[in-house]
């Protein structure tokens, strides 16, 4: 898990090969004109789900892990957005099976902690990684960029 400011994102590049294509897509995409909805860059190898969505309660959000694709999660507007995080080989309560369609599993661990990312801000989930986003009040507005591996 990487949590950093989209300023900085160029330390990140060589993390994996499509990554410069992401945060040049974070970077340099007008997120205010876009619709939520999602919009492919790469086909399905780069594509960025853009959302508005209401923040949930700590005892609603479940942690949630991938197989396919890595998350860079970017907050666009709103006033903060906090997330749950585990280690993917701590998760023992799997809520079902793993979808691979929708390339995720949630379950029912308690996240090892959380922390709190502000507009700017970005996370980097790896499938290593499991992430209990869109916790907090109020509503944001973010770009979560699928990257797959």
């Amino acid at each position: 898990m990487i949590l950093d400011s989209l300023k900085n994102a160029t330390l990140y590049e060589n993390v994996h090969p499509r990554m410069k294509r992401a945060f040049e897509l974070l970077a340099t995409t007008d997120w205010k004109s876009l619709e939520p909805g999602i919009h492919e860059l790469e086909g399905r190898d780069i594509y960025v789900n853009l959302m508005e969505r209401d923040l949930k309660k700590k005892e609603d959000a479940k942690l949630e892990v991938h197989n396919e694709y890595i998350d860079i999660q970017l907050l666009l507007d709103g006033a903060a957005e906090s997330f749950g995080w585990s280690e993917r080989k701590d998760l023992a309560q799997p809520r079902e099976a793993f979808n691979a369609d929708k390339d995720i599993q949630f379950f029912d661990d308690e996240p090892q902690t959380y922390y709190t990312m502000r507009p700017g801000q970005f996370s980097v989930f790896f499938p290593e990684d499991g992430h209990a986003p869109m916790v907090g009040e109020g509503k944001v507005r973010k770009a979560i960029v699928k990257v797959r591996r």
